[in-house]
C-alpha cells in the first residue's frame, strides 16, 4: 500500500525563471525553490502551466527540474509535469524526472487534436511506462486542454498501478467528489475554491497563485484541518479578492505575481516569455496594491 501522505498539503506551481535575456536561469530556479521551501510548503509542482511549459524546449524543462531537485530534492514533495504535445518528448521528460528522483510525474492530455479516450489513455500510459518506478498524476484542465477527464477514462487509467490520482483544475467542485469516489487522490486546482475543494475531499492543493502568497494558502489548509470553518472561509475570501485585483492588470498574471514576489523580498525570477504579455507601466499600481493586500491579510490571519 502506497503512502500518499506526502501529497497532502500545499504545493505551489513553480514559475518559469528567466534571466534578463529571457533564458532559463538555473540560479534563479534554485533561489525560488529555496524561497518556497523556507515558507513551509509541502511540495512543488514543476513544469506545468505556471512554468510556461508549452513555451519551453525539452532541454529548458530539464534544466529547470534539475535545479529544483538540486535545491529541494528530498526536502519537498516534487511533482514534475512532463507532457509535451508528442509522446516521444513526454517520455523523455518522464524518464529524466524519474532519474532525478521526483515523487510523481504528471501530464495533461494532448492538445489541439482532440483524441478519443482510447488515444488519451495510451498517451498517458506510454508516458507512465517511461517512468516505471514513479507515481503518475492525471492533470485535468479542460478549459485549456480542450478535453475533459471522464469517469470511464479515469477508471481505465486506474488500472495502471502507477496512477495515484488527479490534479483537478476544472471549476466544478463536484468533479473532485467524482474522482475521489473512484478511488483517486485529488489535488484541488482552482485557487479560488481551495477551501471548498478540501471539503469535497481533495488531499491538498496545487495552485498557480500559491507562490505569491503561500502564507495565506497554508492558513486555509490549516483552518480546514483544524475545523476552523469561519476563519478558513475568511482567508479564502481574501485570496480571491487578491486574485481578482491581480487579474485587472494588462500584463500576464504570472508577470504580476513574479513582481509581487520581488516586492515581498523574494528572488527576482524575471518576467514571462512571449507571447505572454509583460507588465505594462499602468500595471505597477495594481502590483503594489495587490502586494499590500497580501501583507495586510498575512498580518490579519497568519
Amino acid at each position: 500500500m502506497k503512502d500518499l501522505t506526502k501529497y497532502q498539503g500545499i504545493l505551489p506551481a513553480f514559475y518559469a525563471c528567466y534571466d534578463k535575456q529571457g533564458r532559463v536561469d538555473g540560479q534563479a530556479v534554485r533561489a525560488f525553490a529555496k524561497y518556497l521551501l523556507d515558507k513551509g510548503v509541502k511540495g512543488l509542482y514543476v513544469g506545468g502551466s505556471s512554468g510556461e511549459c508549452i513555451y519551453q524546449s525539452v532541454a529548458e524543462r530539464k534544466e529547470t527540474l534539475e535545479n529544483v531537485m538540486a535545491e529541494v530534492g528530498g526536502k519537498l514533495t516534487v511533482i514534475a509535469h512532463v507532457a509535451c504535445n508528442n509522446t516521444a518528448d513526454s517520455r523523455e521528460l518522464a524518464a529524466h524526472a524519474e532519474r532525478l528522483g521526483v515523487d510523481a510525474v504528471a501530464a495533461i492530455p494532448p492538445i489541439y487534436f482532440h483524441l478519443p479516450p482510447k488515444g488519451i489513455a495510451k498517451y498517458w500510459n506510454d508516458i507512465s511506462e517511461a517512468a516505471p518506478d514513479t507515481d503518475f498524476v492525471i492533470y485535468n484542465i479542460p478549459q485549456l486542454a480542450g478535453v475533459a477527464l471522464t469517469i470511464p477514462l479515469l477508471q481505465e487509467m486506474l488500472k495502471n498501478p502507477r496512477v495515484i490520482g488527479v490534479k483537478n483544475s476544472s471549476m466544478p467542485v463536484q468533479d473532485i467528489q467524482m474522482w475521489r469516489d473512484e478511488g483517486a487522490l485529488v489535488f484541488n486546482g482552482p485557487d479560488e475554491q481551495l477551501f471548498s475543494g478540501l471539503a469535497a475531499g481533495a488531499a491538498g492543493g496545487i495552485g498557480g497563485t500559491y507562490a505569491a502568497m503561500p502564507e495565506l494558502y497554508l492558513e486555509v489548509f490549516r483552518c480546514f484541518q483544524a475545523g476552523e470553518v469561519a476563519k478558513g472561509q475568511a482567508v479564502q475570501n481574501e485570496c480571491c479578492r487578491i486574485i481578482y485585483k491581480m487579474c485587472t492588470a494588462q500584463g500576464n498574471l504570472y508577470a504580476v505575481m513574479k513582481e509581487i514576489i520581488r516586492l515581498q523580498g523574494g528572488p527576482d525570477v524575471g518576467s514571462v516569455r512571449a507571447p505572454l504579455l509583460e507588465l505594462a507601466d499602468s500595471d505597477q499600481p495594481i502590483v503594489v496594491e495587490a502586494h499590500k493586500m497580501i501583507q495586510a491579510a498575512i498580518k490579519t490571519y497568519c
